[in-house]
């Protein structure tokens, strides 16, 4: 059964412009539609998770979702919001781009089925495409005035717009040119930053091959605060777990304030609308609970990662705010731990002085200097605020290499809020 797609997003908040016509055709059974992606990094990232969600919600409603992986409008560059031109990537860094975002896009869709998904590579049909045909049979179709009334144009010419650039929107439309004609593709999606070239492709088919087709943008999102959804301190939020770790990831959502957790929440999770209003409804009656935020950052982390990335980074987000045992810490990998404690002070200790075990009273004063002095370790330790690893200990504590965590870390607290690290090497 092919349910409401048009209806799916509009509860969803997922439509920002719709081409008359869209719905009908639709609605005449299933329908292909694609959505481009840029090759120009090996990872896609958040801000890509719109578009991948679309594709998604898509497919469920009973489509078939293609998904254009540009190698070859990777090689040109889009002028699209953006306020310079951008470097060209050569052939073979493009190609092993492609491949790593061909394997994200298999984590959220379905490659089986009579609307299975399918990836294509832009580069395939172009790069037989001499420049002269090009410009022949493709070029006369699409008027220099309707090129230069495009917005993502407009808003570039003075402050410097190359040809090649320009030449973006009537490739991308012969991009739609080519899959309604070869592969009986209706629709194209997007953002709403790309209506312009989508429109060029579906006026590229009319004119050329007296056919109708289709354009859906969806709005960009944007954070209550101004600052640009997708990014962190450190630049993108990567799908890549080399590039973001799934801690990292989990941070993002886990962080994301009410107003817009609401909001993305909507977008980002498959849960249906009953279940997303009811789960909206609880948020509000115990906010400080942040279950919106813990109910989508699980969603989407486990999706991106796996079941057990997801439970690292719960675990390891107890240990950020005190709530773990010594078990928490110990199975935390390395890269996850100078994550987790990024920011927090540290000393080194020579891991020799653990061979008869360390007091102590000295690894927190005279060793690293944690606290000014023996006096006031004492003090601290009589009153059972000092912690290694989790665990209360008294003055007459030896750190032994049981102690050491990924054999080379000891996590010292002093009540709740003070924390220290020291490495063993």
């Amino acid at each position: 059964m092919v349910k409401d797609f048009i209806q799916e997003l509009q509860w969803r908040g997922m439509i920002h412009d719709m081409m008359p016509g869209t719905q009908d055709c639709l609605n005449k059974g299933i329908t292909s539609a694609y959505i481009g992606f840029d090759p120009t990094a090996d990872s896609l990232h958040i801000g890509n998770l719109v578009q991948i969600m679309i594709l998604v919600h898509f497919q469920r409603c009973g489509h078939k979702p293609v998904a254009l992986v540009g190698g070859a409008t990777g090689m040109v560059g889009d002028p699209s919001g953006k306020s310079a031109e951008r470097n060209l990537l050569d052939e073979e860094t493009l190609q092993h781009n492609l491949a790593a975002v061909k394997s994200q896009l298999e984590k959220f869709l379905d490659f089986e089925g009579d609307n299975a998904a399918e990836v294509v590579n832009n580069y395939d049909w172009f790069k037989g495409f001499n420049f002269l045909e090009f410009i022949r049979d493709i070029g006369k179709h699409i008027t220099v005035n309707y090129m230069m009334a495009k917005d993502s144009v407009k808003s570039r010419l003075d402050s410097g717009l190359s040809f090649t650039e320009f030449s973006y929107q009537l490739v991308q439309g012969y991009d739609f040119y080519h899959l309604w004609k070869h592969k009986n593709v209706k629709l194209q999606l997007g953002g709403s930053d790309q209506w312009g070239n989508i429109v060029t492709g579906t006026e590229l088919i009319r004119r050329k091959g007296q056919g109708e087709a289709f354009a859906l943008t969806t709005p960009l999102i944007t954070k209550a605060d101004g600052s640009k959804f997708g990014k962190s301190e450190g630049g993108n939020v990567w799908l890549d777990a080399e590039k973001t770790s799934a801690f990292k990831f989990y941070q993002y959502w886990i962080n994301a304030t009410d107003e817009d957790v609401e909001k993305y929440i909507k977008i980002f999770s498959l849960r249906g609308k009953d279940e997303i209003s009811d789960l909206i409804e609880k948020h509000k009656e115990a906010p400080h609970l942040r279950l919106l935020q813990r109910t989508l950052a699980e969603e989407i982390t486990k999706r991106v990662h796996s079941k057990k990335d997801l439970e690292t980074a719960q675990k390891a987000t107890n240990i950020l705010f005190g709530k773990s045992t010594f078990e928490d810490i110990k199975n935390l990998d390395e890269k996850t731990f100078n994550e987790v404690f990024d920011g927090v002070p540290k000393s080194t200790i020579s891991k020799a002085k653990l061979s008869s075990g360390l007091n102590i009273v000295d690894a927190i004063v005279a060793e690293s200097e944690f606290l000014k002095s023996n006096g006031e370790a004492i003090r601290n330790l009589k009153q059972n605020a000092i912690a290694v690893n989790k665990e209360k200990v008294q003055k007459d504590y030896m750190i032994s290499e049981k102690d050491l965590i990924n054999d080379q870390y000891v996590l010292i607290n002093k009540g709740k809020k003070y924390t220290y690290v020291i490495k063993f090497e």
